[in-house]
């Protein structure tokens, strides 16, 4: 029994939802002190085998185990925030001045801001890959642009390769950001490619080169997206900026957004002042003796802590798309009201699942010829995925999680869709029961979808101990209060996209 249309869903009481509301706030704030708790008396273990930072705040430290947050912090530190700045300082004087002169000026600025901390090698490699991929995709040809973009992907686990661009470093951290730059670069030399099979442009090639150019090197995007496709991305950059460059609108928008990200920035910070839970994810017998409450809370901070940190991270550089009239995707929806396989793939990065839409599952078939070219355009859509993000054993798991909850939730919307279950199904139960239904199957499709997402965050051993733990041990003393708090999330889900804020 799979939700209906968004304006199907019939309301509940008040009195129910507000209760929801409230058993969904206490289970993450208690789960969360229990796991506060937790990680302040192991704290002189954890500090040993993990070296926890100093933290900001005397009394606190600061667990630095995740790598992503402690790579991207430090280069905000170092030169990423500078540039970005320098970008909008760019885009705004030539937007006033030297309207005409705006995209030029902006490729330039990307280019050198690019070579400032890739190097001209770094650069050097990435324009090797546009060269190689722009002249494959004068052919015209979908199936040998895939195969050339793939092969440049598939350079980056070369180990040869990785060596040499390796020492043209001095520290582990920039080869990193050549890694990332590289591997975000293939997703828009792939749109470039196929968006120019499919709809060959009119322009010279000079300016074709000059437009991919900009694409790629477009600072705010650059090294970690968010992703958009080059056709969205020529389109906006192209259009007028009618009644979008009012200075009281820019300024008032630029500090608003700017304060929440501050305040994003503030929460995730928080989170890993006052939970360990990247060093303790990290160590199989902290799991195996958190308390049942910690075990939950470890859960609901690692997807939230996930989820603040990509508020930060496409929220700096989609405002600064937004100041040049850009359309970036909308930034991830909060993982606790997050019902379904489904619903994740679709809001919480938008670019990228639009991206996979266009590019891999409609071009494979979609659902235009039935069921099986539906299972094989999603499949090798998370195949993909997979290998971009490294194609290592715990991502085949998740991807093979994610694809089976998707084929899962979409046979049971079939199946509740036909007219025979349908009809029994409207006679047997109220239109608030069936919410209530959809709730309860939601609960369990929410508790595999966290174990997925546990799994990508920190590793196969993660999920196995949270399965044995939860579903195997604790099948009759945890397994049911956690299926019923996952309940009370999938109302508030349900709720929320039924009648958004």
């Amino acid at each position: 029994m799979t939700p209906k249309s968004k304006s199907q869903l019939p309301p509940l009481p008040q009195i129910e939802i507000l209760l929801y509301w409230v058993l969904s706030f206490a289970s993450h704030l208690y789960s969360f002190y229990q796991l506060h708790r937790f990680s302040k008396e192991h704290e002189s273990g954890l500090a040993r085998e993990f070296q926890l930072e100093k933290g900001l705040h005397k009394g606190f430290k600061r667990d630095s185990s995740d790598f992503e947050w402690n790579f991207w912090t430090e280069w905000a530190k170092r030169s990423l925030l500078w540039t970005l700045i320098g970008h909008g300082v760019i885009s705004r004087l030539t937007r006033i001045f030297f309207p005409k002169c705006r995209v030029p000026a902006l490729v330039i600025y990307g280019l050198v801001a690019a070579s400032s901390v890739l190097g001209i090698k770094g650069v050097g490699v990435l324009l090797l890959h546009l060269g190689l991929s722009f002249a494959v995709a004068q052919l015209q040809k979908p199936t040998l642009s895939w195969a050339c973009n793939l092969l440049l992907l598939s350079t980056l686990h070369i180990q040869a390769l990785q060596d040499i661009q390796r020492s043209w470093y001095n520290t582990e951290e920039e080869y990193y950001l050549l890694l990332f730059s590289v591997a975000v670069s293939g997703l828009r030399f792939i749109s470039f490619s196929l968006d120019h099979c499919w709809s060959p442009s009119d322009r010279s090639r000079v300016m074709q080169l000059g437009w991919l150019l900009s694409y790629t090197f477009y600072h705010p995007f650059f090294y970690n997206g968010p992703i958009i496709t080059y056709r969205e991305y020529t389109k906006q950059m192209q259009r007028s900026a009618e009644g979008s460059d009012r200075e009281e609108s820019t300024l008032c928008y630029l500090l608003l957004r700017s304060v929440r990200i501050v305040l994003w920035w503030c929460l995730a910070e928080y989170m890993i002042h006052v939970m360990y839970m990247h060093s303790i994810q990290s160590n199989e017998t902290y799991i195996e003796i958190l308390p049942p409450w910690a075990l939950g809370g470890l859960a609901l901070a690692l997807v939230q802590f996930f989820y603040v940190k990509y508020l930060v991270l496409f929220g700096l550089p989609s405002m600064l798309a937004t100041l040049d009239n850009l359309v970036p995707p909308k930034l991830p929806q909060c993982v606790s009201i997050m019902y379904s396989f489904t619903g994740m793939w679709r809001h919480f990065d938008a670019g990228l699942y639009r991206w996979l839409i266009r590019y891999i599952y409609v071009p494979l078939g979609g659902s235009r010829y039935g069921p099986f070219y539906k299972m094989l355009s999603t499949g090798l859509a998370f195949g993909f995925v997979c290998l971009w993000h490294g194609g290592h054993d715990y991502l085949q798991y998740w991807a093979l999680m994610n694809w089976a909850g998707i084929l899962v939730e979409n046979g049971l919307k079939s199946l509740f869709a036909s007219s025979f279950v349908h009809s029994i199904v409207e006679q047997t139960f109220s239109a608030v029961m069936q919410r209530r239904c959809i709730a309860l199957l939601s609960a369990f499709s929410t508790a595999m979808l966290i174990l997925s997402n546990l799994i990508f965050l920190g590793g196969i051993h993660v999920g196995r101990i949270f399965w044995k733990r939860v579903f195997i041990q604790g099948w009759s003393t945890i397994a049911p209060p956690v299926i019923g708090f996952l309940y009370c999330f999938a109302q508030i889900g349900l709720e929320w996209t039924s009648h958004p804020p």
